[in-house]
């Protein structure tokens, strides 16, 4: 059965002054709310490793932003934002940034209106020019074609002509320092438009004390899409629909998280919503299907006793059986009440937007009442919210 929830039961008073607009100058000085069995203390991030529980699992997304907001200025002044979602053409995100004279994208188009549909746009770049061609117009999107000459890959381009696309409710333009700081010490495949933002705050220094405790890492990749700032608009949960996200989790890394069941933290929701949907993945597996997409009711429509050791077995069964280094699939699952966690017992976080689908997630895994309890005493103790707001480890 979906979920009948009331979205606007999931809010709370977030006063303007509250939202971080810049971080902080050093990644781990910024406060940790450590939940854990119904008790709150308060720390600072730097403490994180001590803080984990024996036998722990990290798990890391390690998926990198692109500087995905190119900017075009038509001869008139205006300005067209072109705001790269994901690859058309090639489909396949490293091939896509690979290419070297064009490739198709989906994009959100600010400032539509202005542009003569059939008049391509150009932006200058040294001395070779980026043009964008509209191909389709569709709903909430846009098909573009670039093409640019030079010899440069799609990702140089990027990084030429591009902007850091910072969150709109941080209400400012990306300055050069977000370059770096909206983006974690261990990002390594180019992808998403948003960061994974529980995991600003690692630094060097805090992964080197993760390594010296003898503290399990692994990774997994989820790029993140704007659909992650998409607020819920219905009335109940059941009318939302949820963005589309592709992911990617190795033979290795799998291996990894079936022998540490029991023990998973997950470092932000996006590892969350990976690890979650590497359950009903394995379940599509145990009935012949193709692993390929969990859908966002998949958690609520689905009646199963099958254990997540079950499921992870099949699922890497099926990898063996392919020949698969690596499993590529999507994701679309929203986490909220009544879901009960089949991987994941431990999570850091930020503090979240009110009635959003991640507050949904937050209070699915440690309760309403207990969401409550932890963001009244952020909001009481002076945290800082959202993308580069303070942090949270939650071990209920």
């Amino acid at each position: 059965m979906l979920p009948q929830i009331k979205i606007a039961d999931y809010t709370y008073a977030l006063p303007d002054e509250r939202i971080a607009r810049f971080p902080l100058e050093k990644r781990d000085n910024a406060k940790l709310l450590l939940y854990r069995g119904g008790e709150i203390e308060e720390t600072v991030f730097a403490t994180l490793p001590s803080l984990l529980p024996q036998k722990t699992l990290l798990v890391f997304n390690e998926t990198k932003v692109i500087p995905a907001r190119l900017l075009f200025r038509k001869d008139t002044g205006s300005i067209i934002e072109l705001f790269c979602l994901e690859p058309m053409l090639p489909a396949d995100y490293e091939q896509c940034f690979a290419a070297t004279e064009t490739c198709d994208w989906k994009c959100v188009v600010g400032n539509f209106k202005r542009w003569k549909s059939n008049i391509p746009l150009k932006l200058l770049f040294g001395t070779h020019v980026l043009q964008a061609e509209l191909l389709e117009k569709q709903e909430e999107c846009v098909s573009i074609r670039f093409r640019w000459s030079g010899g440069d890959s799609f990702a140089q381009v990027l990084d030429k002509c591009g902007a850091t696309p910072i969150p709109p409710y941080l209400k400012r333009n990306a300055e050069e320092s977000d370059t770096t700081r909206y983006q974690t010490v261990y990002a390594r495949y180019r992808g998403s438009v948003a960061a994974p933002t529980a995991g600003l705050h690692f630094t060097e220094n805090v992964l080197k004390e993760i390594e010296k405790r003898k503290i399990a890492t692994t990774n997994i990749t989820l790029h993140v899409g704007a659909g992650t700032f998409r607020p819920v608009k219905s009335e109940t949960i059941s009318g939302h629909v949820m963005h589309e996200e592709p992911f990617s989790v190795t033979y290795e890394a799998l291996q990894t998280i079936l022998a540490h069941l029991g023990n998973i933290v997950a470092v932000g929701t996006t590892s969350t919503r990976t690890l979650e949907s590497l359950y009903f993945l394995g379940l599509q597996c145990l009935s012949g299907q193709e692993p390929k997409h969990v859908n966002q009711w998949e958690p609520y429509t689905t009646t199963s006793t099958v254990s997540a050791e079950e499921s992870l077995t099949a699922l890497l069964n099926y990898m063996k059986k392919k020949n698969l280094h690596s499993l590529q699939a999507t994701t679309q699952v929203l986490l909220a009440p009544p879901y009960q966690f089949k991987i994941v017992g431990g999570l850091v976080t930020n503090f979240h937007q009110p009635q959003s689908t991640l507050l949904l997630l937050i209070s699915a895994f440690i309760g309403n009442d207990n969401w409550r309890k932890v963001y009244d005493y952020a909001l009481c103790n002076n945290f800082r919210f959202l993308s580069y707001g303070d942090s949270s480890i939650l071990l209920p």
